[in-house]
């Protein structure tokens, strides 16, 4: 029988492993690193909270609950194939709205200013989406000369692409926007928590970075530390970062392969965890730090009733903070907002550093401006032996794991021989 290597462990990884398992074949799944999920991390909410006196956890009411360090939405919630499994195995959906567009009690943020800064992104994003039949640009073309609004722009920019308005473009941006859907949701036992119980009864290697790929045989020779792997057919499902900077190299190389990783390269958003004494706001409500600046964070407050804030940082602004005391700056954030008696309620837990995660390097890609048809190209198979998936390699729900599922299930189904088209 045939055999199949899927090399690495994330959301596409998960699924074409899982695809091929369940379809009766052959197949080893390694991961570089010590644990599942790459981007999709859990994080166990009890283990979070300081210990008194080196006793138990703060609490034991959040045992079994998680928060998610790497990707927490169920974006286009109804069509993401994630939802189902979810729900097929147990989890909680949670179709609660994410407020991302209401300010707890205008904090901040006059109710007439939240209605100008709307219309100015909505007047950006149609003249973004009107010029998509032409060359490709990068969007921040497409920002009025001095634009009250550009800061809070491209604040959107960095939580949505990862990357400022002129890093990103339109053509790539403009095919996520017109497939997305406006529902949101959340799954309560962590998103990361579920990615990885798909990996159930799988034959799975961890601690197994794959160095060399030698496809110049028949038989293809996949080089680790703990020696070499014999394969029929590879899925490659590892970052952009990692093709990119030849982590794995291709012998005879694939120089092709390397462009278009590096063409798409990942942005990256970070976020903070904070405790909250005696939160005052109700579940799941939302404060943006500052409207009128580029590097502000996106507070989530108290999801599923938890007294934590959960604080999003995207583009440059968390490029700055990787270095720098991201949580200072949200709590900073937060006290300018409710009042200086608040900061003594503030207990930072933990914060996320994707730039630095080894086998990662980011957080989910965009195209540079005029590449957006590297996706196809890094997507493409190599003599029906080597395949890639990988939220990279969708051609419209890039930056999700949802996009990462179906390109895994796709690379998987055409090693089985079914037809697939992501639909």
């Amino acid at each position: 029988m045939a055999r199949t290597v899927v090399i690495g462990g994330g959301a596409a990884g998960i699924a074409a492993a899982r695809t091929l398992h369940d379809a009766g074949c052959d197949v080893l799944l390694v991961e570089a690193s010590d644990r599942l999920g790459g981007r999709a991390r859990s994080l166990s909410l009890a283990s979070l909270f300081p210990r008194e006196d080196g006793g138990p956890d703060w609490t034991p009411a959040f045992a079994g609950e998680h928060v998610d360090a790497g990707c927490g939405w169920l974006h286009s919630a109804q069509r993401n194939p994630w939802t189902s499994i979810a729900e097929a195995t147990g989890f909680t959906v949670d179709r609660s709205d994410a407020n991302w567009r209401t300010q707890w009690r205008d904090l901040g943020f006059p109710p007439e200013d939240q209605a100008a800064s709307s219309e100015a992104y909505t007047n950006w994003n149609e003249r973004a989406l009107a010029a998509i039949e032409g060359p490709d640009r990068p969007l921040s073309d497409f920002i009025t000369p001095n634009d009250l609004w550009r800061p809070k722009i491209d604040a959107i920019s960095g939580y949505a692409n990862g990357a400022n308005l002129g890093q990103v473009s339109l053509h790539d941006w403009a095919a996520y926007e017109e497939a997305s859907t406006d529902d949101n949701w959340t799954v309560k036992e962590g998103y990361g928590t579920l990615v990885t119980s798909h990996a159930a009864g799988l034959n799975i290697r961890l601690s197994t970075p794959v160095t060399r790929i030698d496809h110049s045989g028949r038989v293809l020779k996949l080089d680790t530390p703990a020696g070499t792997i014999d394969a029929d057919h590879v899925i490659v499902c590892v970052p952009t970062t990692v093709v990119a900077k030849s982590q794995v190299v291709f012998h005879p190389p694939l120089p092709d392969k390397h462009a278009a990783a590096a063409d798409l390269p990942l942005g990256l958003a970070d976020k903070v965890f904070l405790n909250v004494d005696r939160p005052e706001w109700p579940t799941n409500a939302h404060l943006v730090g500052s409207p009128y600046s580029a590097c502000t964070a996106s507070h989530r407050l108290s999801p599923f009733g938890w007294p934590i804030v959960e604080s999003f940082f995207g583009g440059d602004c968390a490029e700055m903070l990787e270095d720098g005391d991201a949580a200072q700056f949200a709590i900073d954030e937060l006290v300018g907002l409710l009042g200086s008696d608040w900061r003594k309620r503030f207990t930072p837990l933990v914060a996320t550093r994707w730039r630095h995660e080894r086998y990662i390097g980011g957080s989910y890609s965009h195209a540079r401006v005029g590449r957006a048809g590297q996706r196809t190209l890094l997507a493409a198979s190599v003599d029906g032996r080597i395949h890639f998936a990988g939220e990279a390699c969708h051609l419209f729900d890039f930056s999700t794991a949802h996009g990462a599922y179906e390109t895994g299930v796709a690379a998987a189904r055409a090693i089985i021989g079914e037809s697939v088209t992501i639909a």
